[in-house]
């Protein structure tokens, strides 16, 4: 009778063993940092030395480091260099490194491809994206700088939109209105860029916003190779996404040849704003405000 007293305890402390660990799989959370640049920021562990803090970019479909960064760690060893583009330019070059561990939270990804930039958001030592959670889904609470991961999430109370494909990249459709006309266009959900709106030539130039919009400032932006843009500053009086109004929000457009810009950007400043949900199948976002969503806008 004992003996089976034990063997029943056993056998149930295995079940619930596994019962934890299949939980544990099934719901990763992690926190994350909002920086002052929009940022998301998150404390990582590299090949079980190096701890990091890589953003979490919702465009990136690869880990990357920053050549600042592999410059003073040891773990990583590059083995090629290959041609890259990026949507400051061509002819980019890239290191790649194959077999990596990383740690978020309490998951480790093992035998992991690692590229190398020259950039990233400020003070963060490279990014990730959504990949390295094939077939989950995110809930993205900025309220609480939370990132959970599991098969669903309850969407009571907030709006859904459908996600559009393209290039391996998700877009959203959203709406500017100046004046009386109203202008449809996709954006690309893209945390890395730290403003609000980046318009793409091709809609610019359809248009004439360059002429239609009061140009304010013009700044220069880098991306994750140093390409540096000349990006033209001015404000749209309302911007719809759904339901949702926002009233002289900021938005930038380029200076140069047309092409140099083949998508629109719907950036962090204004992604912030909503508590977000991106389904398992990447096929819906369901966006609700919280407390950042009245907030001034960024005009970094």
């Amino acid at each position: 009778m004992k003996m089976h007293l034990i063997k029943t305890l056993l056998f149930a402390t295995a079940l619930l063993t596994r019962f934890t660990a299949a939980a544990q799989e099934k719901n990763l959370r992690f926190s994350f940092e909002l920086t002052a640049q929009n940022n998301l920021s998150v404390p990582v562990r590299l090949n079980g030395t190096d701890s990091l803090h890589l953003m979490f970019h919702f465009a990136a479909d690869a880990v990357t480091l920053t050549t600042a960064t592999t410059q003073k760690i040891r773990s990583v060893r590059f083995e090629t260099t290959d041609s890259v583009s990026s949507w400051g330019g061509t002819g980019n070059t890239s290191r790649f490194s194959s077999n990596n561990t990383l740690q978020i939270g309490d998951r480790t990804w093992e035998q992991l491809p690692i590229w190398e930039d020259q950039y990233s958001g400020k003070g963060t030592d490279g990014k990730f994206g959504p990949h390295l959670f094939n077939k989950k889904a995110l809930f993205i609470d900025f309220d609480n700088q939370q990132i959970t991961v599991s098969d669903h999430f309850p969407v009571k109370g907030y709006q859904k939109f459908k996600l559009i494909h393209k290039h391996g990249m998700l877009f959203i459709e959203a709406a500017m209105h100046v004046g009386r006309n109203t202008y449809l266009n996709q954006y690309l959900l893209h945390t890395g860029y730290s403003g609000d709106l980046l318009l793409d030539d091709a809609f610019v130039v359809k248009n004439h916003f360059n002429s239609l919009l009061k140009v304010t400032d013009t700044k220069a932006l880098k991306d994750a190779f140093g390409n540096i843009v000349k990006v033209q500053k001015a404000t749209v009086p309302q911007f719809t996404i759904g339901r949702f109004r926002f009233k002289q929000v900021p938005v930038g457009f380029f200076e140069g040849k047309l092409g140099t810009q083949q998508m629109s950007f719907m950036g962090a400043d204004l992604l912030k704003r909503f508590n977000l949900i991106i389904d398992a199948e990447r096929q819906y976002i369901y966006l609700k405000p919280n407390k950042l969503y009245g907030t001034v806008f960024f005009n970094g």
